[in-house]
């Protein structure tokens, strides 16, 4: 008789304290990569890392991954008579060194472009800082797409339609590729949740992309604080194969 009292007590709290705990709260979105750090060794080829996340309902999803900064020089070729040669030269500061995005959908049709242009969503809305600002705009215009253009024929700058998977509203998925040429450093992976043409919720991902290994060392010693030597040691050793090679063939 006492067993069954004290069950009868215990189902009667348990709705109380379901009442009183602490609500989780709803989180309007959730991403992560796979992978956090992209380790470039002697035979890297290039490789693709998988984000994934999950929303609190239906929504638009736009995804932007920002490469290290650095200061771009564009140049343009002209004729001198039989030869052709750099005619100008134009230099940008802070230039993503690789850029991409991701979307569910074509960004115009779920935000206005002023807001894609504040948070530089879209290749087009890329911030490139010009030194000299006595070119007419038609002639910056000019140089600006041109190094977008070399930036893209290079795989380093890249705008994916439909690119991101989405799975019953919630759940999405993509891909994003890095080519053998991707200069390391740390990655910004910036993903948006759209909502009635606003940005509901935001989230930022760190990624690494490092060399390792031998090849590293070979890097940091070509550029660090030994270039000179290293530069010297490649003269001889160029010098060398050519007195040896000259050598052979002579008795030859």
């Amino acid at each position: 008789m006492r067993a069954l009292l004290l069950c009868l007590a215990l189902l009667a709290a348990a709705p109380l304290q379901a009442q009183d705990a602490p609500r989780v709260p709803d989180v309007p979105l959730v991403a992560d990569l796979s992978n956090h750090l992209v380790a470039i060794t002697t035979g890297f080829t290039g490789t693709n890392v998988l984000l994934f996340g999950a929303t609190n309902g239906p929504g638009d999803i736009a995804v932007v991954v920002r490469g290290p900064t650095k200061d771009e020089i564009v140049r343009r070729k002209g004729r001198f008579g039989p030869i052709w040669a750099n005619a100008a030269a134009v230099r940008f500061h802070d230039v993503p060194s690789y850029y991409r995005v991701a979307s569910s959908r074509p960004l115009e049709e779920f935000a206005p472009q002023m807001l894609l242009s504040s948070r530089q969503i879209g290749v087009d809305t890329v911030r490139m800082i010009n030194v000299d600002e006595s070119l007419p705009a038609e002639e910056m215009t000019a140089f600006r797409k041109a190094l977008v253009r070399l930036k893209t024929g290079n795989n380093l700058y890249d705008q994916g339609i439909s690119d991101i998977t989405m799975m019953s509203n919630r759940l999405f998925r993509t891909e994003l590729h890095f080519p053998a040429n991707v200069p390391t450093g740390t990655y910004m992976v910036e993903v948006y949740l759209f909502r009635e043409g606003q940005i509901t919720s935001a989230e930022i991902v760190p990624l690494i992309i490092s060399k390792i290994g031998i090849g590293a060392e070979i890097y940091d010693f070509a550029h660090g604080r030994f270039a000179f030597f290293y530069g010297l040691l490649s003269v001889l050793l160029a010098a060398g194969a050519g007195w040896a090679a000259s050598a052979v063939f002579r008795r030859v």
